[in-house]
């Protein structure tokens, strides 16, 4: 029996698929080692994996968009949880490359639903959602919370990500298939995402490059160390929503449920920006530009619903993250 992490080359599959070898699971690790950002860091992780956890991982080459191969590929293993990770992400990058999302995003993830729905050996499947649903929402004292309207999407991704919920939503309700949806923040640390701003500032700031500081740094972010996003992941996993076959007046009570996924701390990206510099001890150049499209000013994750039910507590400040992120960018460039 094995746990299915798709976008296991992936940043949080790459740290997710670790945890689960790391206490004695069998992993199958699937990704189609897309060109989004470098493939060589996605093989580096890959191979990592397989040179730490040899006995216990299995990665498979294979796009979960191709349904005909993702069956042939998944045909000689026995799964009994899913960890879906596998997406297009970026924001910016659905401006100008729709078909990747709707391919990837949408009928990417009807593709693993149809994979858990026929496995038998299935119990819970886990996908990623994200922060980006809530759109320009006007943020509540608390943060965004899951109980928010989130239909006024302003990006592409973000369009596919509330999809998949809905999606998930009846599949639950249909074929009663335990899922949870994690809204994911901005998520940082080692072996991290080379499109994101933790990395970009990072690089450039060690080259001597200007930054883009967005909408004149006037923006905040709620920064999720990784360590704390996996142990989030793996106790969802280990919890499936409960399916006692219940109704409730509009509809039926299905095992599926949706929760953010973050830090609860809303950092100014210029304090951000001031952490990054002191460690790295060269002074970053701010090259301060206007709002881009489709992105927000601000995100603030309201975990009280993960808290409650999960334990979830998040215990790790930028202050300590970074220092870890940059240690770990130095060396994996031999900086």
């Amino acid at each position: 029996m094995s746990v299915l992490v798709t976008g296991a080359a992936g940043f949080i599959g790459y740290h997710t698929a670790a945890r689960l070898l790391a206490r004695g699971e069998t992993v199958i690790g699937l990704d189609n080692l897309n060109d989004y950002y470098s493939v060589q860091l996605k093989r580096d992780r890959i191979a990592d994996l397989e040179a730490r956890h040899h006995n216990g991982f299995t990665f498979l080459h294979t796009d979960f968009a191709d349904f005909e191969a993702l069956k042939q590929a998944l045909a000689p293993h026995r799964i009994t949880g899913i960890v879906h990770l596998g997406a297009q992400a970026g924001v910016r990058y659905s401006i100008d490359n729709p078909h990747a999302y709707v391919q990837s995003n949408l009928v990417g993830h009807l593709n693993v639903m149809e994979i858990a729905r026929h496995a038998d050996t299935v119990d819970h499947l886990v996908y990623a959602s994200s922060s980006s649903v809530y759109g320009a929402n006007p943020l509540g004292d608390g943060g965004f919370a899951v109980e928010d309207r989130v239909d006024q999407p302003i990006s592409l991704y973000a369009a596919t990500k509330k999809a998949d919920e809905l999606m998930s939503e009846t599949y639950a309700h249909l074929y009663r298939l335990p899922q949870t949806g994690l809204r994911f923040f901005t998520v940082y640390g080692p072996w991290g995402r080379p499109d994101m701003a933790m990395w970009l500032f990072t690089k450039a700031i060690l080259a001597g490059a200007p930054i883009s500081v967005f909408n004149n740094g006037d923006m905040r972010r709620d920064f999720t160390f990784i360590d704390d996003i996996v142990t989030g992941v793996v106790a969802c996993l280990d919890n499936p929503p409960p399916d006692d076959g219940q109704t409730k007046a509009g509809g039926s009570l299905s095992p599926h449920r949706v929760y953010n996924i973050g830090n609860h701390r809303s950092e100014e990206l210029m304090h951000m920006i001031d952490v990054l510099e002191q460690t790295i001890g060269i002074k970053a150049i701010r090259n301060l530009q206007p709002m881009q499209p489709g992105d927000v000013k601000e995100t603030y994750a309201d975990v009280s619903a993960i808290s409650r039910d999960l334990g979830f507590a998040p215990t790790t400040p930028i202050e300590a993250g970074i220092p870890r992120f940059v240690e770990w960018y130095r060396r994996y460039h031999g900086v």
